[in-house]
């Protein structure tokens, strides 16, 4: 037995006796505690509830492939060029890079969990069981580097897009590429990984995470403020699948719309949700640090500031570090 068999079967939130899961199972009552201990060591919170049993906290919602694709709308699911959901992955970009030069354009891939998720400059995602969504799309373009400026921020446009058709509120962006709660908790996670020629063709991975459900001790464990989509709902989130199909569905009509009209096309809802903009912030990367006051985006998708003397300065590098002041 796998710790995702036994998650399964506690996902609609009653409590189960050990015995009543060993004999669902298959295996012995010391199997099913070593798997309480392994959801436990991911950051699943398993509750224990004497004779009564195991529980979660709430009900959750396991992904399922017909599920999302019935969500979709008709053109979105025939557009799609793969539709898949695993129980583990090391990451699911990682798994398209491996079938790079054979998956089809809008190949999706999901994961219940990743053993290895990335997020931007090579930081680690935390990638619990079950409780999030972590998809990542193949996108292929025709023309080459020079012609997807501003891409990354257009996804997260393409992801508050996906929140509002969900009826969730309370999300702005962070440039260049993070989704936050108004609070300023990091509410999703987006990595866009280029391949191809400069001058074309070339292909974009774009990976994204995006928390549902945080207990608190995976927040202590993220080491930097967090949020979720339970926090932004009263406490309980959207289905977890419909959040998936609504974010395919997002990213499909969102890259399509990118492919023909660039960052344009994004500019004016990226400005509605830019929360840095008019606010103090402090800069810091290969050139140093410095303050400055945040004044948007240009088409490019650069970073805009002004320096305390009321002169502008442009930052397009993904390496410098971004902060209010």
């Amino acid at each position: 037995m796998q710790p995702l068999q036994l998650l399964t079967l506690l996902a609609p939130g009653a409590p189960l006796s050990g015995a009543a899961l060993a004999e669902r199972s298959g295996v012995t009552r010391a199997a099913i505690w070593k798997q309480v201990e392994a959801l436990r060591a991911r950051g699943v919170p398993v509750l224990s509830r004497g004779r009564a049993g195991y529980c979660l906290p709430w009900p959750l919602q396991m992904l399922d492939v017909q599920r999302i694709r019935s969500a979709l709308p008709a053109d979105v699911s025939r557009a799609l060029g793969a539709l898949e959901v695993h129980d583990e992955l090391d990451s699911t970009s990682s798994e398209l890079q491996r079938r790079l030069a054979d998956a089809a354009d809008l190949s999706v891939v999901l994961a219940e969990s990743q053993s290895a998720g990335r997020g931007r400059r090579g930081r680690s995602w935390l990638s619990p069981p079950g409780l999030n969504v972590y998809l990542s799309c193949l996108k292929r373009f025709g023309s080459g580097f020079a012609a997807l400026g501003g891409l990354s921020l257009a996804i997260g446009v393409i992801v508050l897009r996906a929140l509002d058709a969900l009826d969730v509120a309370g999300a702005g962006l962070k440039w260049p590429n993070d989704v936050l709660a108004t609070d300023g908790g990091k509410l999703a996670g987006i990595l866009v990984e280029l391949n191809g020629e400069y001058q074309g063709p070339c292909s974009a991975i774009i990976g994204i995470g995006l928390n549902l459900r945080l207990t608190p001790a995976l927040q202590r464990q993220a080491g930097q403020r967090t949020a979720d989509l339970a926090s932004l709902c009263g406490g309980t989130p959207p289905d977890r699948n419909r959040v998936a199909a609504t974010l395919i569905a997002a990213l499909a009509h969102g890259l399509a719309e990118f492919e023909r009209e660039g960052f344009a096309a994004f500019r004016t809802d990226y400005a509605r949700h830019d929360l840095l903009r008019g606010k103090p912030l402090r800069l810091s990367g290969a050139l140093g640090a410095f303050e400055a006051l945040g004044a948007g985006v240009d088409a490019r998708g650069a970073l805009r500031v002004q320096l305390p003397d009321g002169s502008e300065r442009r930052v397009d590098s993904a390496d410098v570090t971004v902060r209010r002041t």
